[in-house]
């Protein structure tokens, strides 16, 4: 029988706790149930509490506000006093005070040292600066060294070309030409000189070409490839003062240059000749059109200058034929270039291991050859079998111009016509004259007719 009671009671109490569980499986607000029941006790242990007698309340510590619903609040600091308990914070104050008294560690950055102590980061800057001043101290120094070399030259000169010419240089009308005596400054490196009034030639033009001292870039190059100061002179003869021949003698290396790039020679006297056939020292080359011109020019005077002053002389030339450098096929003249009678001369200037004095006056005997070129090209006459050969030659080469151009020049003549005509119909359609415009289409009309008809041979039979 207890047993039976024991084991009903068992069974209830599972039931229930199976009841409960069920529920808050299926009760999804289980949980919050839970925290009402916690609000109640709090409201109940509450009422208790008021049930007893209220503790006294210290005014000076009660704060009174109101929340957002209305309801009074009240704050009491007195739950905050154990923060002024001094010992319950035992020690705090004294920590403070050592850490206050404990001087802060000061961390320096590190700074960059001031430039005039650290030249290396301004190694391009001060290349380039360097660069600069090396290139203007050049400059003024190639530059100067330039205008006194022409100076000196003109100096040493002046008495001898005042001798063979009326004027030397200019009228002195410009100012920095009065104030050079003639000598013009073309460039740094440049300097001319015109000189006329003399019988059998027009004038004389005297160019000093000198190394460009002035530029770095070329002083460096010049270290490389060396160049020399050179004296070039061109005379230009009368028309009638100079028979028509072509001669040229010049070193190896100018005279290669010369035969391809100078027209007259390349058209005239294409072929070199070693210098030792006529004397003259083997590093000159002869190129000449007329074999009897050749012994004429090259007499005993001419050969002992070249003989002594091997080094300085770069070319001789002497031709009536020249017109400059050899055109190209691209340019399409229609008509032979203007050729002029002219004597060249070209001069090397030795200035290495001499003053510029020393070094101008070895070229005083070399302008005494000038003239005496000129003397002998105007005294010179050529026989009657040369002058025929010469004039051969040339007619022979405007016989080759003008088979090469016929085409050009064929076109170039249709073109005039057909200019020529368009002109004459705008004239003639421009007058209010129908009777007259009506005969000129006429006209033109049998012009084309005859134009388009093709061309019969007409042939003589001799009658039986």
């Amino acid at each position: 029988m207890k047993l039976w009671i024991v084991f009903m009671h068992v069974l209830l109490v599972s039931c229930s706790v199976w009841a409960n569980y069920q529920d808050q499986q299926d009760n999804e607000f289980a949980e919050f149930e839970e925290f009402e029941s916690d609000d109640a006790f709090v409201q109940s242990t509450g009422a208790e509490n008021l049930m007893k007698e209220p503790e006294p309340i210290d005014a000076d510590n009660i704060f009174i506000t109101d929340d957002d619903d209305g309801d009074i609040i009240i704050n009491d600091d007195s739950e905050f006093e154990h923060f002024q308990d001094t010992e319950e914070f035992e020690g705090f104050a004294e920590s403070r005070e050592e850490k206050i008294e404990v001087e802060p560690k000061i961390t320096i950055t590190k700074v960059p040292i001031h430039f005039r102590a650290n030249w290396d980061s301004y190694w391009l800057e001060i290349l380039m600066v360097t660069g600069l001043i090396v290139y203007f101290i050049n400059f003024a120094t190639g530059k100067s060294k330039n205008t006194m070399l022409a100076n000196t030259w003109f100096q040493s000169h002046k008495q001898l070309l005042e001798d063979n010419f009326t004027l030397v240089g200019d009228d002195g009308a410009l100012e920095h030409i009065k104030e050079s005596g003639g000598l013009l400054k073309e460039s740094e490196n440049t300097f001319t000189l015109w000189c006329s009034g003399r019988t059998c030639c027009e004038g004389m033009l005297v160019e000093l070409k000198l190394i460009k001292r002035q530029d770095l870039v070329a002083v460096i190059s010049g270290m490389m490839r060396p160049t020399l100061d050179q004296v070039h002179i061109k005379v230009t003869m009368d028309s009638d003062a100079m028979e028509p021949f072509v001669f040229c003698v010049a070193s190896k290396k100018t005279a290669t240059h010369v035969s391809k790039e100078t027209n007259d020679i390349s058209v005239y006297c294409p072929e070199r000749k070693s210098g030792e056939r006529y004397n003259i020292p083997s590093n000159f080359q002869v190129m000449s059109e007329i074999l009897e011109a050749t012994s004429a020019m090259l007499d005993s005077k001419v050969t002992a200058i070249l003989n002594k002053y091997t080094d300085l002389v770069d070319y001789i030339h002497i031709s009536d034929q020249y017109s400059g450098a050899k055109q190209t096929e691209d340019t399409g003249a229609l008509k032979l270039p203007e050729v002029k009678k002219v004597l060249l001369f070209g001069f090397n200037m030795p200035v290495k291991g001499m003053s510029p004095t020393e070094a101008v006056e070895q070229l005083k005997p070399l302008m005494v050859l000038v003239f005496y070129c000129i003397e002998k090209v105007k005294r010179f006459r050529l026989s009657k079998e040369s002058k025929t050969k010469a004039d051969k030659n040339r007619l022979r080469v405007e016989e080759v111009f003008l088979k090469s151009t016929h085409a050009a020049r064929a076109e170039a003549a249709a073109n005039r016509r057909e200019e020529k005509r368009r002109l004459e119909k705008e004239k003639v359609m421009a007058e209010e004259d129908p009777e007259r415009q009506r005969r000129w289409e006429e006209k033109d009309q049998k012009r084309q007719a005859k134009k388009r008809a093709p061309k019969m041979k007409q042939l003589k039979v001799k009658a039986l």
